[in-house]
């Protein structure tokens, strides 16, 4: 018998059970076996982080800390996640099943991140007002908000963490992260690079456990200022209605169902990789995933020739293995979801090219093997449903204006990517493309610097670039009056 490896919460400074000692199991996906026990946080416990943060945030060094100190904290983090990527994107692979290659080149990424906001601390700035008043000064200052609740789900979640409190500690404000259920573990050994870079107690803390208790009594917490939740639009819904509790600030990014647009003048081998990134990248579990395919009917038979070629050829395994190029996906619920509605594609007239099924020999581990269906019409349940998964979608068109239109007619808006070498159509295409990411002849690029989020349903708020920074503060008006004379009788009107 496995003996698992156990963790604890870190709360105000400390690691600890929770209040109750109840825990639940991690699951590794490769080989379906539990390999770690994580507390599940009691309404107490989520209530002593909220408090530990709002106390360092009010009292202490971190209140009184210059934004060139934070920078210098944030700094130390930065240096740590890269000198650990290789152990914290172990632990994320163990816990998720994404590739080895891809954690620890997104852990030691994601320094750059921390690096960004550790510069820009101290670059946060309010404005003085051309006021229409004689002898008075008007200017605004930028402050932060205050305890910040930051749930992130099992994919990406070392990045997404750095999109999160990389400005939120920057601004001044301290962060309660609520971990995914599905995969705690790389949240809870980021805590440790957190605890090492010297962050005062309260500062950052993580809580492990369910949507109820844990992450209701977090959103609903009167102490909590504001909420960055990346996931699920039905947990979202939560969470906005949690927020009427204490009227937090919420910014939501809630994946989508990303079209990839192939023109008939594009460079083809360009636009396979790209779609063979976007989709079978991470094994398709992605918030951006061009999932999506639609293809100009000139190319379209050459196009699926070739990507129906390679996609058989994915060597599928053990993501810790530098020669597997795709792992399993995260847990039972995906894996039976997806099945379900690749059969009910297939029930609607949908063509399976390749994949369909779990690959033979991979019995143990939730492995599914690289799929591509060609699918009847747009009003295919699967052309609009967020599979989280290997699936990809392919619909063929026959001019810019129709592809737009079949592109926009979708209940998400996340991102989008054009595959075309007319700069005049890449423009014009981009502009009238309802998603809040556009990439042209390229796909699933980030950087600290570049803003990123969703229109519709997936979504509102940015995250990363210097803006993310300002959101994360609230304006305060100051007015001086500036005259030595004494204010006039109110109740004599001149």
């Amino acid at each position: 018998m496995t003996t698992l490896q156990r963790y604890q919460m870190f709360i105000d400074g400390q690691w600890v059970d929770a209040a109750d000692g109840r825990t639940f199991t991690s699951m590794n996906p490769t080989t379906g076996d539990d390999w770690s026990e994580i507390p599940e946080a009691t309404a107490a416990d989520v209530n002593r982080a909220v408090e530990a943060a709002h106390r360092a945030f009010t009292s202490g060094e971190w209140a009184s800390a210059l934004p060139t100190t934070r920078g210098k904290y944030l700094r130390r983090l930065a240096e740590l996640l890269a000198q650990k990527s290789e152990e914290l994107g172990r632990t994320e692979t163990i816990d998720t099943g994404k590739m080895l290659k891809e954690t620890r080149w997104q852990a030691k990424y994601i320094a750059e991140f921390f690096q960004f906001y550790a510069g820009a601390a101290d670059k946060v700035m309010g404005n003085t007002l051309p006021i229409d008043k004689p002898d008075m000064l008007a200017m605004t200052l930028r402050e932060p908000l205050g305890v910040v609740a930051a749930v992130v789900p099992w994919n990406s979640q070392l990045f997404l963490v750095a999109v999160k409190i990389g400005p939120a500690l920057a601004a001044g404000n301290t962060v309660v992260l609520k971990a995914s259920e599905h995969a705690s573990a790389p949240m809870l050994d980021f805590a440790k690079l957190m605890e090492e870079a010297g962050f005062p107690p309260g500062v950052f803390n993580v809580v492990t456990g369910h949507g109820d208790p844990c992450g209701r009594v977090l959103t609903s917490h009167p102490l909590v200022q504001r909420i960055s939740f990346t996931g699920g639009p039905e947990s979202a819904r939560h969470i906005i209605r949690n927020s009427a509790e204490n009227f937090a600030e919420v910014s939501l990014e809630l994946g989508g169902k990303s079209p990839f647009l192939v023109f008939d003048d594009a460079d083809l081998e360009s636009a396979v990789n790209g779609s063979i990134s976007g989709i079978f990248g991470a094994t398709g579990q992605s918030c951006v995933a061009g999932s999506r395919l639609y293809l100009q009917e000139k190319v379209a038979d050459q196009f699926l020739e070739t990507m129906v070629s390679r996609a058989r050829q994915i060597r599928i395994g053990d993501p810790l293995l530098e020669e597997t190029q795709m792992g399993p996906l995260a847990t039972h619920g995906q894996l039976a979801r997806i099945e379900k509605e690749v059969a009910f594609a297939q029930e609607q007239g949908g063509k399976l090219l390749t994949g369909g099924q779990r690959p033979p020999g991979q019995n143990r581990g939730l492995f599914y093997e690289p799929t591509i269906i060609e699918c009847r019409s747009q009003q295919d349940r699967i052309v609009d449903t967020e599979m989280f998964g290997p699936v990809l979608s392919v619909l063929r068109f026959k001019d810019e204006d129709e592809v737009v239109r079949l592109a926009n007619d979708t209940k998400h808006g996340l991102a989008a990517g054009v595959f075309t070498r007319n700069g005049a159509r890449a423009l014009r295409v981009t502009k009238q493309l309802r998603a809040g990411i556009v990439w042209v002849n390229t796909y699933r690029v980030v950087s600290p610097i570049a803003e990123f989020g969703g229109f519709k349903e997936s979504g509102y708020g940015r995250e990363s670039g210097f803006q993310a920074i300002y959101d994360y503060t609230r304006p305060k008006t100051v007015w001086i009056n500036t005259s030595d004379q004494p204010l006039a009788n109110p109740f004599v009107m001149r």
